[in-house]
This record gives C-alpha cells, sequence and structure tokens, in this order.
C-alpha cells in the first residue's frame, strides 16, 4: 500500500467521506508511487532528507553546501520535490533587516504535510488502531468485545453511508457489489467468486499473525457492521479461514 497522510487535516477523496481513516483512493496511489519513485535519484533522496531532519526551512545555499554540489543542481531538485508535493515554499528575508537594501527574500523549502507509507499488499494499521482507541473510550474498554464493537459501528456507518445511494430493494447481486467497493478500499481486496464475496488480504497482517482470534472477531464485525448499515436480510458475513487470506467472506443468505 501507499498512502498519503496529511498531518493535521484529510486528504479529500473522490465519494461521500466514510467514517474514521480515509479509504483508499486510486488517484492518492498514483501520487504516493510517483514521490516514492522520485526519490531513487541520490542527489533528490539526500535533499529530501536534509529538509525533512531541520526544524527550519532549508535555503539552496544551505542545501547546496550541506550535500557537496552546486546551487544551480540543488534548486533544481528542491523545485522537483515541491512539485511533488513533498516539500513547500516560503520566502524571507535572511538578513532580518526591512525596507530598500534590504535584499531580496530568499526561497527556502519546508517539508509540506505529505507522508509516505509504502507496503504491497495494502495494510491498515491506522484503521486496527482507530477502532481500538474507540473502544478504549466506550463502554466495552479495551477488550475484544469493546474492540468489536468499535468495528462493527465503523462498519455500520460505511453501510449506511453505502444505502442511501441504493434503490429501495436492492438485489444480493448489487448488494455483493456494494461490499466489494468498500471493503476492496480499505484494503481487503475483495473479489466475488463463487457468488461469494472473498477477501484476499487481511490489511492488519501481522496483528494477526499474532492474535489471530482478535483480528478475526474485528473483520468479521466490520463486515457484521457493514451488512447491518446496508438494512438487508439477504447477505451476510461468516468465518471461512484459509491460508493467505482474510478469514471473512460474504455470501447471500441461505434461500
Amino acid at each position: 500500500m501507499i498512502r498519503r497522510r496529511d498531518r493535521g487535516r484529510e486528504p479529500a477523496g473522490t465519494v461521500t467521506p466514510m467514517p474514521g481513516p480515509e479509504p483508499l483512493e486510486e488517484e492518492e496511489v498514483d501520487a504516493q508511487i510517483r514521490a516514492v519513485a522520485a526519490l531513487n535519484e541520490p542527489v533528490r533522496r539526500g535533499l529530501y532528507r536534509l529538509a525533512v531532519s531541520r526544524p527550519a526551512p532549508l535555503s539552496r545555499d544551505e542545501a547546496a553546501r550541506e550535500l557537496g554540489i552546486s546551487r544551480e543542481l540543488a534548486a533544481f531538485h528542491l523545485d522537483k520535490l515541491v512539485e511533488l508535493g513533498m516539500l513547500e515554499v516560503e520566502f524571507r528575508r535572511l538578513s532580518g533587516r526591512q525596507g530598500p537594501g534590504a535584499g531580496r527574500p530568499a526561497k527556502l523549502y519546508r517539508p509540506s504535510a505529505l507522508q509516505l507509507e509504502l507496503s504491497f499488499p495494502p495494510r491498515r494499521y491506522d484503521l486496527a488502531a482507530h477502532l481500538l482507541a474507540e473502544a478504549m473510550d466506550g463502554e466495552g474498554g479495551a477488550t475484544a468485545g469493546g474492540l468489536d464493537g468499535a468495528a462493527r459501528r465503523f462498519g455500520e456507518e460505511l453501510g449506511r453511508e453505502v444505502r442511501r445511494h441504493l434503490g429501495r430493494r436492492p438485489g444480493v447481486d448489487e448488494l455483493l457489489a456494494e461490499v466489494v467497493t468498500v471493503l476492496d478500499r480499505y484494503g481487503f481486496e475483495a473479489v466475488r467468486r463463487d457468488g461469494e464475496v472473498v477477501l484476499r488480504n487481511c490489511p492488519f497482517a501481522a496483528v494477526a499473525a499474532a492474535h489471530p482470534e482478535v483480528v478475526c472477531g474485528m473483520n468479521l464485525a466490520i463486515v457484521d457492521g457493514l451488512v447491518a448499515g446496508l438494512r438487508t436480510g439477504a447477505i451476510r458475513g461468516r468465518l471461512a479461514p484459509e491460508p493467505g487470506r482474510c478469514c471473512v467472506v460474504v455470501a447471500p443468505e441461505p434461500t
């Protein structure tokens, strides 16, 4: 997964905002791939590391001196990092003087709010942390039951958002298609297979390896909440653990 996170503000998505951590958006993923790829260039990588390690904005002259490169080369790569949204610019007179004769303001570079995380397949440990924090604030506390309750409420909010856009009596195929869309955007890599929705990826894999019952219960609670929010009795989530995938599938209710 490659994700964008803006410190202090949530990035705008292309659909109705969902509760808790934002879902993955294809445009954001593409932007992050470009940003990470840009750091493969050694000079650019060195300048970015320098900028994020400093408490004060960085000038072109300082950057060139620290890396032992020309000012022109430093300026070129710093401006490329600005284009990619990884650095921001401000202008300030370094002499501290004002008025005529004070000189032109210097172009200074500081880290942007962009944060980079690279993970394939997708991982959403931020979502697990969010749900755990919600559980700790709730009546259930930091217990498996409290976590399941927080996960179910999260799923219900997702389902309610989706339900607003469906007709009065959506069919099973339409409901399963919406489940695929929602869960795929949170990193579950959901696909239709043999009439069910299979979740090919667990976004919490490292935690699940150590605490499978806790994570499987949380995942099932998310799906149960999603189904409840969709206000349907036509589909349900169930545990069907298999190696290499999430332990939950979503299937039509038996008729």
